[in-house]
């Protein structure tokens, strides 16, 4: 084997966190799909996406837990630059050279920021339902935040019973009950206790740069698809001057009766439009 070079303590290594992934075996002789899910989320959002992509012939599905997120490290810093960063470290050390990105949400402004600072290393991009632009409903997730924060749960009770009543606790502010399940998807045991296994201290201070985009000026050659849920205001009009000026060869599609959560609400059509856009083999 190889000897292995020392890891180089650049500020990269220094700042990254190593992220949690779960990956599919795919076709060897096709670019790595990395899958990025959106605030809230983890990579289980994206499991059966993985799997029918690969059905679908696609090179292997890595999917990823963000920082705060999951099972990955907490860590008080909650940049896109920095989220971009974790993803650039765990492509390095997987000997990854070239990968197709898709990011949902917050995990798409994440795959801009990382095909917009290492253009090399991002064969495509796909962004679901997210522009580079700033996304206005901070006032919304800081409701749900507090509203988690102020979840109680005595020790001793079943997982069914702990989530109920952190249901009916979440009832009053988050009144969709989707988004109330997809909350509790965080909610977790740890040694008898239940907590939110995402770091709402950070995701709260950090909130405005996650509904913001950072500044770029060099836009990225590569082909793009942004992909949004016809239901959804995420992809406006109003943003295709600057889709089209950071990402000018995208391509912008609205999948017919999707919300926010393209890849659940139609989930064939979905898989579809991502095969479609892939290299051809």
């Amino acid at each position: 084997p190889r000897p292995r070079a020392p890891p180089l303590a650049t500020p990269l290594s220094r700042s990254a966190v190593p992220l949690a992934r779960t990956e599919v075996s795919g076709r060897g002789d096709r670019p790595p799909l990395v899958l990025l899910h959106g605030l809230f989320g983890n990579r289980g959002n994206f499991q059966t996406v993985a799997k029918a992509l690969v059905r679908g012939g696609s090179g292997k599905v890595l999917a990823l837990d963000a920082r705060n997120h999951g099972s990955s490290p907490h860590s008080p810093l909650m940049s896109y630059e920095a989220m971009s960063l974790d993803v650039q470290h765990l492509l390095t050390q997987l000997g990854i050279t070239k990968c197709i990105l898709l990011g949902h949400s917050m995990g798409g402004k994440t795959a801009m920021t990382l095909a917009l600072q290492r253009p090399d290393l991002v064969e495509r991009l796909i962004s679901v339902d997210i522009s580079p632009v700033t996304t206005a409903p901070v006032s919304e997730f800081s409701a749900y935040i507090s509203a988690m924060k102020a979840v109680k749960i005595p020790e001793g009770l079943s997982r069914a019973a702990a989530r109920q009543l952190a249901d009916d606790q979440l009832r009053p502010v988050v009144q969709l009950p989707q988004l109330r399940q997809f909350l509790l998807t965080n909610l977790v045991e740890v040694e008898g206790r239940y907590v939110w296994r995402v770091n709402l201290e950070a995701i709260s201070h950090h909130l405005a740069d996650i509904m913001n985009f950072p500044a770029f000026h060099k836009p990225y050659p590569g082909p793009a698809l942004f992909l949004g849920g016809s239901n959804s205001p995420y992809i406006s009009s109003k943003d295709y001057l600057e889709i089209q000026r950071l990402f000018p060869r995208a391509d912008v599609k609205h999948i017919e009766g999707a919300g926010h959560i393209v890849h659940q609400d139609k989930f064939e059509e979905f898989i579809t439009a991502v095969l479609n856009f892939l290299p051809p083999p």
